[in-house]
């Protein structure tokens, strides 16, 4: 087996945004992925030695894209970004679902998956087994629907639980225990989901992220992902005190009880 010289590093930014930088390690050339601060991309590039090829942005909120500007003070480099949405910066619209993008230095060659809901046009980065994914799909959660319909999110989440189980899911927040409480609100006696719980709880008191994750982790414990079960069904009923008929009923549903939590 071969491999990997791609490396993806979190920078920890704002509140509890990530912003990442795909590494290329020979060449140490790098992508950056949605910098919503300039600073701390500036310091972890100097520190960690690397030239920034490019720019890549899932959509348009400012805690995704606030840290553009200043980038480009420093460095002439083109940026990627959804052509539905306004964003001053993009350089590179990516207009169609699969487009490709490819970085010949860096080995890297990314599909486009247009994955709207969260914003009017929010896109995905999938490649090298991972997918960056922005606000669309969190660790045991999803975004919430700012500019989209549920049939949207619910078809965007779609798209992302159709790629390999073992895909690393790259997402813009640490969210995941905030998330997992309400998926245990829904799912109680889910075993793998109160396993990942405590496994969070650990990881989060040692001071470590939780993201990725994979995408098989998500299937199992993630109630946004499991919408066709059962159990997630009757806890929508329950919560709804109605009849659902379709799983994206059921996901409708969800969001609304997740909205105010």
């Amino acid at each position: 087996m071969v491999r990997s010289l791609l490396t993806f590093m979190s920078i920890p930014a704002l509140k509890d945004n990530y912003i990442w930088l795909i590494i290329h390690a020979p060449s140490r050339h790098c992508l950056i992925v949605d910098p919503g601060d300039a600073f701390p991309v500036l310091v972890a590039l100097k520190k960690e030695q690397l030239n920034p090829i490019g720019i890549l942005l899932t959509h348009h909120h400012r805690d995704h894209v606030g840290g553009v500007e200043n980038l480009l003070k420093n460095y002439s480099i083109p940026v990627f970004g959804p052509a539905q949405e306004k964003i001053a910066c993009v350089t590179n619209p990516l207009w169609r679902h699969h487009e490709r993008i490819l970085f010949e230095t860096m080995q890297i060659d990314f599909q486009i998956l247009s994955i709207s809901g969260h914003t009017h046009g929010h896109i995905a980065y999938y490649g090298h087994g991972a997918v960056f994914c922005g606000d669309t799909l969190f660790t045991g959660g999803c975004g919430r629907i700012f500019e989209g319909t549920i049939p949207e999110m619910y078809a965007a989440l779609n798209v992302l639980a159709a790629l390999p189980d073992l895909t690393k899911i790259y997402c813009g927040h640490e969210y995941t225990i905030e998330n997992l409480k309400f998926a245990l609100m829904v799912e109680p006696k889910n075993m793998a989901l109160q396993q990942r719980m405590q496994e969070t709880i650990n990881l989060r008191a040692a001071n470590h992220s939780t993201v990725p994750s994979t995408l098989v982790l998500e299937k199992a414990t993630n109630p946004f992902l499991r919408c066709h079960t059962t159990a997630v069904k009757e806890a929508a009923q329950t919560y709804c005190g109605r009849h659902l008929l379709t799983p994206m009923a059921v996901f409708g549903i969800l969001r609304e009880w997740k909205n105010i939590l």
